[in-house]
């Protein structure tokens, strides 16, 4: 305990016009953060402040990052604001570090009021790199439009923030650490834990742990090759994977968080997470995964690296979700997608009599149907799928419901997937990204194209590429009224859907750091006949790419020559 109260100081600043959250939180890059005067004390001050007063007294919030740079220094504002503030406890993960879905994971443990999550997600870190600040509420999961609102509304406004400057804090100290502040009738309490432990246990009690040990270490011992791409998920892939679960070390590769990521961008795809790529190509490992920078999203690969897309993933896991325990005992009660991800998942949901959902990207739109009971599984195209075990996307619990299933079907991944196929039959879908374009080319690109396709004239419109012929039969912008709380989310993303079920759809970004804007090109084909299941992605969907770069003129309107990422 300090022997003399720490002092609350009252600072006078200005606000700043550029500080409403996207989908996934503030981000900017590291140098307006660190350079800018005021900047992060300003944001955080507007996160405190979007908390009501009654409730904030005395509360107690989660706060982790990722490890990227200017991390430390952002967590000990944040402690010495949220003390300022009337916090009366923060939970915090050992040197920082605690991966989103953890975040999510304690909040719903301790009943938290919220946590802050500093991250950038797949985004790179370092000096030159980005920075985020990401707010979840109670239930874990990402604030909600209403929230995101009054923050940004009180950045607008702010003229002066509350801080502790003298507080300090050991983050490499596990347990309490306590503070007298002026003016305060309790103490301010610090708790540093363990950034594994709270999320392990709750693992426990979904998998069956044995089966996956059997699967790692038994007689046909299945040989993985995981990724943490020195982010986040090094502690925990070491402590789950390899330490509990019978994993070999070198099983695990890029494990110790970095604040520059190695110089990689954290980005669990084949155009970032080429190590892992390389090394499932030679056959030696029977299942490969990379997560991102904060864990909530990962890859999957199969032996001889046989890519498994994350639309065809979120399918594959939803057909196969008796595997899991926790499902076995719960029940399922529906399945959501956003709005760009293949609809695969709607052929399984049909064939399991379940409800599905159809939301706009962004994992705060599933909280309400998990809360309200409705939904028990969910997922999105950026490889990010999860349950209602939390409210974020799951890396890792994607990666042993994925060991769960080879482990009760004794399969690889490549067979259950062609499996799933010859089944239910084949989604092909591809995204295209095209990244740092300037804002207002991007803005009346979009806005054209809805007027394009909003015109009477193009619901009747045919397009013909090669043999193929594609009617349109529905064109809009999409909007999404929320079953559970009758909330409307306009704009969501412009498709087009042919009259064969393909579709094509056009979003603007809302994860940037401010440097540019990023509009992204979806593209999706079902094929039935299993003698059709084997053909490239890109071969398959060509025809609907070129409608949709000759509709947007994308190439024409940005200088671009093409994407700057395919999934």
């Amino acid at each position: 305990m300090e022997t003399n109260p720490i002092p609350v100081v009252t600072v006078q600043t200005t606000p700043f016009d550029d500080q409403r959250p996207g989908t996934n939180g503030l981000r900017k890059k590291t140098t307006v953060f660190e350079s800018k005067k005021n900047y992060l004390q300003n944001y955080i001050q507007s996160v405190l402040s979007s908390i009501d007063l009654r409730d904030r007294q005395g509360c107690t919030m989660v706060v982790g990052s990722d490890g990227r740079y200017f991390s430390r220094t952002a967590t000990e504002v944040i402690v010495q604001m949220a003390a300022a503030n009337g916090i009366g406890r923060l939970v915090i993960g050992h040197n920082g570090i605690l991966s989103t879905p953890a975040v999510s994971c304690i909040i719903r443990k301790i009943k938290a009021i919220g946590g802050i999550v500093l991250t950038a997600s797949r985004n790179p870190g370092g000096p030159a790199g980005d920075f985020g600040i990401k707010f979840n509420v109670a239930n874990g999961g990402p604030a909600p439009d209403t929230v995101i609102d009054k923050i940004h509304q009180v950045s607008r406004t702010l003229e002066e923030y509350a801080i502790c400057p003298d507080l300090h804090i050991d983050l490499s100290r596990l347990g309490r650490q306590d503070f007298d502040l002026e003016n305060k009738f309790k103490p301010f309490r610090v708790e540093i834990v363990d950034s594994v432990e709270v999320y392990l246990n709750l693992l426990r009690g979904i998998f069956d742990f044995g089966a996956i040990k059997g699967l790692l270490t038994g007689p046909d011992q299945l040989k993985i090759k995981v990724d943490a791409m020195n982010g986040v998920m090094g502690p925990y892939v070491r402590r789950i994977l390899c330490d509990e679960l019978g994993a070999p070390a070198n099983s695990a590769v890029n494990c110790v968080p970095l604040e520059d990521f190695g110089g990689q961008y954290p980005d669990p795809n084949l155009t970032y997470a080429t190590g892992l790529a390389d090394a499932m190509k030679g056959g030696e490992f029977g299942f490969g995964a990379a997560f991102d920078a904060d864990g909530d999203r990962c890859m999957i690969l199969g032996q001889n690296g046989f890519f498994v897309n994350p639309s065809d993933s979120l399918a594959v896991v939803a057909a196969n979700l008796s595997c899991i325990p926790y499902f076995r005992q719960s029940g399922v009660r529906g399945f959501a997608r956003s709005m760009p991800t293949s609809t695969a998942i709607d052929r399984v949901a049909k064939a399991m009599k379940v409800a599905l959902y159809e939301t706009p990207a962004g994992w705060r739109f599933f909280g309400n149907l998990m809360d309200s009971g409705r939904c028990s599984f969910c997922g999105e195209e950026s490889f990010g799928m999860g349950s209602d075990h939390i409210r974020e996307k799951d890396g890792l619990w994607t990666v042993l419901v994925w060991l769960s299933i080879m482990a009760a079907r004794k399969q690889g991944v490549e067979e259950i997937v062609r499996d799933h196929w010859a089944k239910m039959g084949r989604n092909y879908f591809c995204r295209f990204d095209y990244e740092a374009i300037d804002p207002r080319a991007a803005f009346y690109l979009m806005k054209d194209l809805e007027a394009v396709i909003t015109d009477k004239a193009f619901c009747s419109q045919k397009f013909a590429v090669g043999s193929n012929v594609y009617s349109v039969e529905k064109a809009d912008n999409f909007e999404y009224i929320d079953p559970v709380d009758g909330t409307l989310a306009r704009n969501q993303g412009i498709r087009i859907v042919f009259s064969d079920s393909s579709r094509i759809i056009f979003r603007l970004s809302g994860t940037g750091v401010g440097v540019g804007a990023t509009i992204r090109i979806y593209a999706e084909s079902f094929e039935r006949d299993p003698e059709r299941h084997s053909r490239e992605p890109q071969v398959v969907l060509g025809p609907l790419i070129a409608i949709a770069l000759k509709i947007s003129d994308i190439h024409e309107r940005t200088g671009r020559r093409g994407p700057t990422v395919i999934t």
